[in-house]
């Protein structure tokens, strides 16, 4: 049985258009947006700048930038795909004047060098579990707490491996346990798991489970 997960060809501009129309919001990911939504709105940060790791598509980002009050908001959108930049330029065309486009690897030591400016709150949706390693995902979030000054956010909302699974996943699907454990390993305090969603534990599929993170700088 190959492992639960996915193989993508992100760089590829029609790969990421047709990823990009498959992956219109279902309700259940509505969900993770709006929960993330809240979270920002509903806590005071320390900058009003916000970076998005992975922003592929725009769809998290339309949502924040649309919705979530925060005064004077400044977006930056944080991918190493030219092809889903082009798609989110065009889904957020009316908010260019507040969006700033960084090209990196996430998994490079030096991704925060590249960041404009300091962030008030990191956000990422279904994109850390792409690193591929557990260990590129320690180092994003250890990096991740460096680059946020007190008080600052961060949210993950990514696919996993259930704890119970009795299957084998992709490497970067990792359980939401060792989720929290990183986090506080790279400093976060008030670490917490604000959701799972589509929780299949028989029957996986690579859309199903996938948790929201949260943890304060």
């Amino acid at each position: 049985m190959h492992p639960v997960g996915a193989v993508h060809e992100f760089h590829e501009p029609a790969y990421a258009q047709n990823w990009a129309e498959r992956f219109v919001p279902t309700p259940p990911r509505q969900a993770l947006f709006d929960l993330i939504v809240e979270q920002l709105t509903n806590r005071a940060l320390p900058s009003n700048h916000i970076v998005e790791l992975g922003i592929g598509p725009g769809y998290l980002a339309l949502e924040i930038l649309g919705r979530s009050r925060i005064p004077s908001m400044t977006y930056e959108g944080v991918d190493f795909s030219e092809a889903m930049f082009a798609i989110a330029r065009s889904r957020l065309v009316d908010f260019a004047d507040h969006v700033v486009y960084t090209q990196a690897d996430l998994t490079d030591a030096d991704w925060t060098a590249r960041l404009s400016q300091t962030p008030g709150a990191i956000v990422s949706t279904w994109a850390l579990h792409d690193l591929g390693a557990e260990a590129h995902i320690a180092s994003v979030y250890a990096r991740a707490r460096a680059v946020l000054p007190p008080g600052g956010l961060l949210i993950n909302g990514d696919f996993v491996k259930p704890d119970e699974s009795p299957f084998e996943y992709e490497l970067g699907r990792i359980t939401p346990s060792r989720h929290e454990e990183l986090l506080r390993a790279a400093g976060f305090r008030d670490v917490q798991r604000l959701a799972y969603l589509e929780k299949n534990i028989d029957h996986p599929t690579s859309a199903n489970n996938y948790a929201c993170f949260a943890g304060i700088a």
